[in-house]
């Protein structure tokens, strides 16, 4: 993955900007990978931008911004994203890539990871990155991506798809989604905690685009299910039954249901289990709790049941968990805390996050 190794060398986040690129999601990925340090303050990537043909470039705002790199940049990349652009041409009405956006692509070094914010993710498709995987754009897009690119999974309802060496987000903000998720994969919790405190944004959203399709407004009489998703998190070591969520807000099973679904984007049972792995991971990393205690703490009452959904969230066991993350939070300085994660790390499951699990 190019994660920094024995050397120092740091992870290099090469951002693409192609022409009509939108400013906002540009500069995404340096607000967050630039954010991360390690425990003792040193940053964890270097982040650059770069442009097929450097000088000028145009943005979908009213002005142009200046890219001094080249593609040749794109050659000592570790991790490449590609953020929405507006001047994609052939790109997103024909699925076929320029001759300078070929070029500048072919840069790349095998293996490097592949990274779209919103309708980036058509330049991925393009270059045939995405065929035969799960993959997301904004959900104005989904259905017109999906018939571009049949041979690609499209899945239009989450916030972003980790497909391990490729990954894609939805629209706009869902791309400090997607970097604060490999964040987190790179280097744990608590350096993606720590950058997204800084940004003032939440470190992990709840649901998928559903939740931001346009809808027919409420009537303002019809109550929500925020008090009950509050009062569920105050109570995750306890056994929670749907009926008992219903009751919180005064609702039969079946309105409280829907209106979950169409609030969060996901079930009431798929969102307590992602909320419990979220528990579980953040007392593995950060606690020197039994794996027995954390199971209980998080409400799945047993081991068993942990490492259970803890393999279908996240790929790995609770104890294999702890020891990349945990082990590397209180190794002696960064570079052996990088080496550490980088020895340990197990193979990553392929996963559609954010608003999918298999369980609850």
């Amino acid at each position: 993955m190019g994660e920094p190794g024995m050397t120092g060398k740091l992870h290099r986040v090469v951002v693409l900007a192609l022409p009509g690129v939108i400013p906002f999601e540009l500069g995404i990925p340096y607000r967050i990978f630039g954010r991360a340090r390690s425990a003792a303050g040193r940053p964890l990537y270097e982040v650059v931008t770069c442009t097929p043909v450097p000088g000028p470039v145009t943005t979908d705002a009213d002005f142009p911004i200046m890219v001094e790199r080249g593609p040749e940049a794109l050659a000592e990349a570790d991790t490449i994203v590609v953020p929405a652009s507006h001047g994609l041409g052939p790109v997103q009405e024909e699925g076929r890539l320029t001759a300078p956006l070929a070029a500048a692509l072919a840069h790349a070094r095998p293996g490097v990871r592949w990274v779209s914010i919103c309708t980036g993710s058509y330049v991925l498709a393009a270059a045939g990155l995405l065929d035969g995987r799960p993959a997301t754009t904004h959900w104005s897009s989904a259905d017109h991506f999906q018939r571009l690119f049949p041979a690609i999974a499209v899945d239009p309802d989450v916030l972003f798809v980790d497909d391990g060496d490729v990954l894609t987000s939805a629209g706009v903000a869902s791309g400090i989604d997607l970097c604060l998720h490999l964040v987190r994969r790179d280097h744990g919790t608590a350096v993606a905690n720590e950058v997204a405190r800084s940004s003032l944004v939440p470190p992990h959203r709840d649901g998928g685009q559903a939740q931001y399709v346009r809808r027919p407004v409420p009537a303002p009489q019809q109550a929500t299910t925020t008090a009950a998703r509050a009062w569920a998190l105050g109570r995750l070591d306890r056994p929670l039954t749907l009926r008992d969520l219903a009751a919180q807000e005064s609702m039969s099973v079946r309105t409280f249901t829907r209106r979950f679904r169409e609030e969060v984007g996901v079930s009431p049972g798929q969102w307590l289990t992602r909320q419990r792995v979220e528990r579980a991971r953040q007392l593995l990393e950060d606690t020197d709790l039994s794996v027995d205690q954390v199971a209980r703490d998080a409400g799945f009452g047993t081991p068993a049941s942990m490492r259970q959904h803890l393999q279908a969230a996240l790929g790995v066991s609770p104890t294999a968990y702890r020891r990349t993350f945990r082990a590397s939070a209180l190794a002696d300085g960064p570079d052996q805390k990088v080496r550490t994660a980088r020895a340990t790390r197990p193979p990553r499951a392929s996963a559609t996050a954010a608003a999918k699990s298999s369980t609850g």
